[in-house]
Formats: C-alpha cells, sequence, structure tokens
C-alpha cells in the first residue's frame, strides 16, 4: 500500500573544513568541486588533484565551444571516485546557482554513490562560498529524494548517505536541509494519485504529520462550515460522493517563544483533484489535476521546514481540502453564494473553485488576527501565461512590500514577480446581482482579478501577500529540483519568513 507520507531522509550532513587532496578524494564515492569562472580557468584546474585529466576535459570541451562546462571523470582511485567540476559565474544569481547546482547533483546521485564529497576552491568572498556550497546541498537533497510509485519492481532507491562539506558549519546548511525536508513532503504529497490522496486520505496524511510533529490539529468539516456559513467552500465541496472536505489548521507553537509577537498565517489551495466542475476540462487540461493540492503541499512543506528551524513565533497553517467533482448538485454558473464574511458572489465558472475554496479559509484565518498571511494556490493559468512556469507571481495588499518581495525570490533562487492591485481592476468582478462576480467569462487579466477578489476575504488590517504558483509543475524540474511537480514555494518563503528580525523589520515599517 502507497505511503501517505515520505520517510525521512537519511542523509548525514557534516561540514568541516579539509582540503581537497587526493587521499580525501580515495575516502569519497563522488565529489563535487565548484571553482569561480574566470577568464584563465586553466590557473585553477591546474591546482586540483589529477590536474592533468582536468585539463585535458576542459581543452577537448572548449573545442566544442563550451565556456562553461560541465567536467566529470572516474578517478584512478581504489574507490573509482566519480569527480564532477563545475565552474560558477562570478555574481551569480540565486536561481542560477541553483540550476548548476542541479546539473552537477544529477551527475553524482548514481547507484553506488554512498559518501559525496563537496568543494569550493578560489572564491574571494566568503558568503559567495557559502551560497554555492548550500546550493549544491540542496541539488544533493532533491536528487536522492524518491518520489511514490507502485511498481510491481520498485525503483532502487539512491545510495547517497552522506554529504561532507568542505567549509566550517553555517546556518545556511542547516536551512538547506530544513527545506530539503519541507520541499520533498510538498513533492510528495502533489505526486500521489488522486485515488490515495483524496479529501479523505489528505485528512489522514495531515493527522499523522502533525502527530509525528508536534503540532495541534483541527479540522473545520462540512457540518461545521455550513453552521458558519461557509458558502464559498461549501458550494464547491457539494458535489463530492462524501462529506469529508473541509479547512484544516495545524499549528505549530515553538518551545522558547519571543515575548509579545503574534504568530503568521500561511494558507494554501488543496484541490485534490479537479475536473472543472459543470465547466468540465479537457482531457489534456486535467490530466495532472490530482496536483491542485499544490499551494497546500507548499503551505504545509514550509510549516515543516520553518517548525525544524524552531523559528520563535506561531504558525498556523489552514489547507482548503476538498475535490471538484461533477454532479446532479454541483455548483453552477450564475448561482449566488454567500462567503464566510457575508461577501454575496455571483458564481461564473465553476472552474474558478480555488478561490471560491480559500476565500472562506482567508477569511478564518485573518481573524485570528495574524501579523502575517502567505497563502500559495495552483491558481490561474494567466499566471502561467504571463510568467511561464519559470517564475511564479506574487500579489499583495501592501505595495511597499514588492522591492522585498521580489528580493527574496532572486536570493532564494525561487523567483516571483509582483503583478498590480489597483483598486480599479474591481471594476472588471462588479455583479449586479451579488457583491463581486467570482471572475469574468473572458479569463482576461485572471491571474490579478483572481487576486483581487481574494483581497475581498482578508481582514484590511493584515498584511497579506498571495502566490499564484505558475512554477509549480515544469517538465525536466526547475533549478535544481529534478521532478516535474517543484516543490516551489517552501525556499521561497523559509527565506521570506525564517529571518525573524528581518520580518519583524519588514513589518513594522508598514504601521
Amino acid at each position: 500500500m502507497q505511503e501517505l507520507l515520505p520517510s525521512e531522509l537519511k542523509i548525514e550532513v557534516k561540514a568541516r573544513p579539509f582540503a581537497l587532496t587526493e587521499a580525501a578524494l580515495a575516502r569519497a564515492d563522488g565529489v563535487i568541486v565548484l571553482l569561480e569562472r574566470t577568464a584563465t580557468p586553466g590557473k585553477a584546474l591546474r591546482k586540483l588533484p589529477n590536474a592533468a585529466l582536468w585539463q585535458a576535459l576542459y581543452a577537448a570541451e572548449a573545442r566544442r565551444g563550451s565556456e562553461a562546462p560541465i567536467l566529470v571523470a572516474r578517478l584512478s582511485n581504489r574507490r573509482h571516485t566519480l569527480a564532477v567540476v563545475g565552474f560558477v559565474k562570478q555574481g551569480s544569481s540565486g536561481f542560477e546557482r541553483l540550476e548548476l547546482a542541479g546539473k552537477l547533483a544529477k551527475e553524482v546521485v548514481k547507484p553506488g554513490v554512498a559518501r559525496v564529497q563537496v568543494h569550493a576552491l578560489g572564491f574571494t568572498a566568503d558568503h559567495a562560498r557559502t551560497d554555492v556550497l548550500e546550493s549544491v546541498l540542496s541539488a544533493l537533497l532533491a536528487h536522492a529524494a524518491p518520489m511514490p510509485e507502485q511498481k510491481t519492481k520498485p525503483t532502487a532507491p539512491a545510495d547517497l548517505a552522506l554529504v561532507e562539506i568542505a567549509a566550517p558549519a553555517a546556518s545556511a546548511f542547516e536551512r538547506s536541509v530544513a527545506i530539503a525536508a519541507g520541499n520533498y513532503l510538498a513533492r510528495w504529497l502533489a505526486a500521489l494519485p488522486p485515488n490515495v490522496l483524496d479529501t479523505l486520505g489528505y485528512r489522514k496524511a495531515l493527522q499523522e504529520l502533525a502527530k509525528r510533529e508536534g503540532w495541534s490539529f483541527r479540522f473545520h468539516d462540512m457540518d461545521e462550515l455550513e453552521q458558519l456559513g461557509a458558502g464559498a467552500f461549501t458550494a464547491v465541496a457539494r458535489s463530492n460522493p462524501h462529506r469529508g472536505a473541509g479547512i484544516a489548521r495545524l499549528t505549530y507553537k515553538p518551545k522558547k517563544p519571543a515575548r509579545g509577537i503574534p504568530g503568521i498565517a500561511l494558507v494554501g489551495k488543496g484541490i485534490c483533484f479537479d475536473t472543472g466542475g459543470i465547466n468540465l476540462k479537457s482531457h489534456k487540461s486535467m490530466y495532472s489535476m490530482h496536483g491542485d493540492m499544490q499551494g497546500s503541499a507548499v503551505a504545509v512543506g514550509a510549516l515543516l521546514a520553518l517548525a525544524r528551524l524552531h523559528v520563535p513565533y506561531t504558525i498556523d497553517c489552514w489547507l482548503a481540502i476538498t475535490e471538484n467533482q461533477i454532479g446532479p448538485v454541483a455548483f453552477r454558473p450564475q448561482e449566488i453564494v454567500r462567503a464566510l464574511n457575508g461577501t454575496t458572489i455571483q458564481v461564473v465558472h465553476s472552474d474558478a473553485e480555488g478561490r471560491m475554496v480559500l476565500a472562506d479559509t482567508l477569511t478564518l484565518a485573518s481573524r485570528e488576527k495574524p501579523r502575517f498571511v502567505l497563502d500559495f494556490a495552483t491558481l490561474t493559468g494567466a499566471c502561467v501565461n504571463a510568467l511561464t512556469d519559470r517564475y511564479s507571481g506574487a500579489f499583495t495588499n501592501r505595495a511597499s512590500l514588492h522591492g522585498w518581495l521580489q528580493d527574496v525570490g532572486r536570493e532564494s533562487g525561487e523567483r516571483v514577480w509582483c503583478f498590480p492591485m489597483d483598486e480599479d481592476f474591481d471594476g472588471e468582478i462588479e455583479s449586479h446581482v451579488a457583491d463581486i462576480q467570482q471572475c469574468t467569462p473572458d479569463s482576461k487579466g485572471d491571474h490579478i482579478l483572481a487576486a483581487r477578489f481574494l483581497g475581498r476575504f482578508v481582514e484590511p488590517n493584515v498584511p497579506w501577500v498571495h502566490v499564484d504558483l505558475a512554477a509549480s509543475e515544469r517538465k525536466g524540474g526547475l533549478a535544481h529540483v529534478p521532478t516535474e511537480f517543484t516543490g516551489f514555494g517552501v525556499r521561497y518563503a523559509v527565506h521570506l519568513l525564517g529571518d525573524e528580525v528581518e520580518l519583524n523589520d519588514r513589518l513594522q515599517a508598514l504601521t
């Protein structure tokens, strides 16, 4: 039977300074060497053990016209160490470092490679050296994580058991390990088939996770949501063949909380399968809709990573969990439903269900008066059309945060682009028969209009950021992540929220 949660990655990470020598190489099954790209790469290669080998490989690649090749060789020591050399561009961005790291990890994470060393040589700045080492660590952990499958002959898992980083211990490495755990959880959940991670299975998985991690767990079921008047959520969920849908709330509380600091809220869209409803999707559009719960997977993955880092503030993680099914009681265009905050919504399209379930979930989350709300959702195709699947879209009710949000994306390597949220966009979703239209019939600018719609359900005094996960799914993976479901957003959230001083300064500047 397929497990609902992934097993913990049993990969030890050690960081300590040690020299790159032939004796050191002979202790490893694999090694990655990072060199800063310069105009004279031959000088750097001459300093490596087996210099003649690396110079010959570089010369061969140069004749093929490659300016920054990845050099791969088996060394002639007793372990036949698999060695890889990569060149890092000076001033490279977070994404560029991760992308290179992913290519290097792909060459090293092979059967029989259990002990891997990582060296960075010739970097003039310590932070630049730490950044590239952290990127490679992240890539190794991402490539070594097995995905769920139900094959008669299972795929052999990676043998990676130890990563030795030739550098002093650093908080960046600890953060990388925590992010890897959260990203793995997010990707695993997204990859589960819809007959395993249906609404009922998802609730069970979250209960198991909360128990394992020491979090509190509460589930607002359909009966309670109907009593509360959460008509936007229940409209979507009413066509399910069961009443297992609901809004989950997982809460992490630090053992040593910072005094007088309110918590934050993570929110995620958890549509376990999206048929499109009455406005039925095509075969091609429906094929990967078991992944329409990635917003919730990213939110709970971010919660896991931040909890593993022992952040000093409370985190509530609110997940809108249901399916969007078809059937005789499915919600239809032109229905008018009343959301939890009293807003009436004119339904336009049943495949815009994500914003409906998020509306009531955001209301619940923001009513708790957190100091910050961050939501994730695979919400609109319009955002993919605008950005492709390399970036995700960011939207906020505090425009002064734009610079910070995009800077964190550049630094973390999970890039976001901030879209406008001007009030006049509301004219596009004005309704003559309700307080607001769910969307427009033509979907023009739908990523922006969806964000304006969601903003109606966030308490106005609560800073809020919405991330439309255009980069959640990409053939061949993205940056250092090799799988189609990328887990994009976990790394971003940890970089955004993990530094309490930076977070507090940013939020205090809003008041």
